[in-house]
């Protein structure tokens, strides 16, 4: 198995901690790694073949974090054109020196995973399904409360010849609270995290027939050898999210549920749960932090000059960074996207 690791993104809902100079998957957020060297290890647990895709932007800082990935392992997007268009780059780069029916794992930087081990056998079992029924497979994740922010995958029955293996029976956008409670008490539909798993010569059969735009920007990306032509046929691509340009139009689909745990780590909550906490439920990160009867706060100050000073507060966030101060009530935190978004413009 081959994997790529699709290193994009911008994670505005963690400002000032993220900014687009340097996005969450740089960040050290879990533990003293960052997301993106933690991504790695667990993908050298799947293959020998690893390879990164951050757009132009962030490519020098991705190296300088992974000083052992050999340049040829990074597939540099010129700029940001959505996930299916850095697929497609991923399998025109891999065509070029894999067998084409070799199956490729994509999986994102910035999840947190704590079980590698599960992590590893399960994408083995997408692996076999996906070779067996010449298929692209998902793995999906079992909810563990009714999320709003994600897509659901429902699933049909369990494939007679292949154990722990479903049929793809459709996908449903982010839900609202009731509908998600309904999907919750169905027991029939996982989380669509958007790992996906299938050989070159899989994708290109589905996009074949389910999005030929996609299969055209394919053969005309794998006939050029110029890197400046290459940068501006790519740039003149539309930008589009692989779900809804091909994932959710194949009516031949299977998903292999997650056995192992995960987090988005989205906002700043999660990035709460993510992190231990004391036992007033507080996760403090940084020097000169001074807290007064504190409750349930997650605080990080990044300037170790500086004092932060929090008292007689509880559910909040307090962030301190050169780049922002945010405060913020950490049930809300999710929105810090929106105020993120004001202050780029």
């Amino acid at each position: 198995m081959i994997t790529v690791i699709i290193a994009g993104g911008s994670g505005t809902r963690l400002w000032p901690l993220s900014t687009p100079n340097n996005p969450k998957q740089l960040l050290s957020l879990t533990n003293e790694k960052t997301m993106v060297q933690n991504t790695y290890a667990r993908a050298k647990l799947l293959s020998e073949d690893v390879y990164l895709i951050p757009d132009i932007s962030h490519a020098d800082a991705l190296k300088t974090q992974l000083p052992e990935v050999d340049d040829d392992y990074f597939i540099v997007e010129p700029g940001r054109r959505g996930t299916a268009n850095c697929i497609v780059a991923a399998l025109v780069h891999v065509a070029k020196r894999h067998d084409k029916d070799e199956p490729i794992a994509f999986i994102h930087a910035d999840h947190h995973i704590r079980d590698s081990q599960g992590f590893a056998l399960s994408f083995e079992e997408a692996s076999e399904a996906s070779t067996k029924r010449g298929e692209i497979v998902l793995i999906g994740i079992e909810p563990t409360y009714p999320a709003t922010g994600f897509g659901y995958i429902e699933r049909n029955g369990e494939l007679e010849d292949i154990e722990g293996a479903f049929r793809v029976k459709s996908f449903k956008e982010k839900p609202d609270f009731n509908t998600a409670n309904e999907y919750m008490a169905s027991g029939r539909y996982l989380w669509n995290c958007g790992y996906f798993v299938g050989s070159v010569n899989t994708f290109l059969g589905q996009m074949e027939t389910y999005a030929p735009e996609l299969k055209e920007n394919y053969d005309t990306l794998s006939a050029i050898d110029d890197e400046q032509k290459y940068a501006e046929t790519y740039l003149a691509f539309e930008n589009e999210v692989i779900d809804v340009a091909l994932i959710e139009k194949s009516p031949s689909l299977i998903v292999v549920p997650a056995g192992f745990d995960w987090m988005d780590v989205g906002n700043f909550s999660d990035l709460h749960d993510a992190n231990q906490s004391d036992e007033n439920k507080n996760h403090f990160r940084g020097d000169n932090i001074h807290d007064i009867e504190v409750e349930n706060a997650f605080i990080r100050n990044e300037e170790p000059d500086k004092h932060v000073a929090v008292i007689g507060l509880d559910n909040i966030v307090v962030i301190n960074t050169k780049d922002g101060i945010l405060v913020a009530r950490k049930d809300i935190s999710l929105r810090v996207g929106e105020i993120a978004k004001k202050i780029q413009k």
